[in-house]
């Protein structure tokens, strides 16, 4: 015979009640199906769980034994039913999320912070990954959600802005352009300029070329490079000027000043990414959480102007 977990509940309520009456009620059955579950239970283990006579009913010690033993694996057998229903309902669970290193140095902390805070029965794992790869990784279901710059559109790919962040230039303390409040376009002509590159860093080298040849800028690239932290590194070192999303300045790197744009319109936008065919109900969660927690940073944003 298969022991089941309805032969556990029985034996607990005799072993708790050591009263077949009592047992039999609080099991909301009649006493004959009650007796016949222990005679089963018994059967199957082929021990004797209860000394019973006409007066008393008793634990023997293999049923003192068992008992603890029972209890804990119908307590193990509720954990995991509701374990399941609540990872079922997304409140808890694991969510991979990937996202670019300049996202991870203030929005992403900040973010999963939020998220331990809100959505304790979720773990969100980080993977740092470049743009195109972290949609490839979204087609594959190898990450759940990604934080990047949307700049390569799929079929099965959804995507909206979290964040704006400004770009601003990125120069030498001693630079004599450090002194300026706000810097000019006809500033950067011919001056020694470290670019994003085109492939590595193809988000950010389109949008300062776009932004280059609508102001007439003719600028002199010196180095190609993908990640914005090497390229703060080397405007530190003197090798040249660039432009650089607000948030590098998170980086804290010394002899480096960051000075406004001459426009408005030159900013970098960060979108959640995810895919239309999502099946994990604690990404759905963190996902609609995510929307909501960068809404309320850009509303609070926007009051303080």
């Amino acid at each position: 015979m298969i022991i089941e977990l309805n032969h556990l509940r029985c034996f607990v309520a005799v072993a708790e009640e050591l009263h077949f009456g009592r047992a039999a009620a609080r099991l909301f059955i009649t006493q004959p199906p009650l007796s016949r579950q222990i005679q089963l239970l018994e059967q199957a283990l082929d021990v004797v769980l209860f000394e019973r006579n006409s007066r008393s009913v008793k634990l023997t010690a293999a049923g003192r034994a068992y008992y603890e033993d029972a209890v804990r694996i119908l307590r193990l057998s509720t954990q995991a039913a509701d374990s399941a229903r609540r990872v079922a309902r997304g409140d808890a669970g694991q969510v991979t999320m990937g996202f670019t290193a300049v996202s991870g140095y203030h929005l992403v902390p900040g973010f999963i912070t939020a998220v331990r805070e809100e959505l304790p029965g979720i773990r969100v794992v980080l993977k740092e990954m470049v743009s195109l790869l972290q949609v490839k990784a979204l087609e594959s279901r190898e990450i759940d959600l990604g934080v990047m710059r949307a700049q390569f559109f799929m079929h099965g790919i959804e995507f909206q802005r979290i964040a704006r962040e400004p770009l601003q230039l990125a120069i030498p303390a001693q630079h004599p352009l450090a002194t300026r409040r706000t810097i000019a376009a006809r500033d950067l002509d011919a001056l020694p300029f470290v670019m994003y590159s085109h492939d590595g860093g193809k988000y950010f080298h389109d949008l300062i070329a776009g932004l280059f040849a609508a102001s007439g800028v003719q600028a002199d690239y010196v180095q190609f490079i993908d990640q914005t932290h090497t390229i703060v590194a080397l405007v530190r070192a003197g090798i040249g000027v660039a432009i650089v999303p607000a948030s590098a300045r998170e980086l804290c790197f010394e002899e480096v000043v960051f000075r406004p744009l001459w426009t408005q319109d030159a900013h970098a936008d960060i979108d959640l990414a995810w895919s239309e065919e999502q099946t994990n109900p604690a990404a759905e969660n963190v996902r609609r959480f995510a929307i909501e927690h960068f809404a309320r940073i850009e509303k609070r944003a926007l009051t303080k102007r």
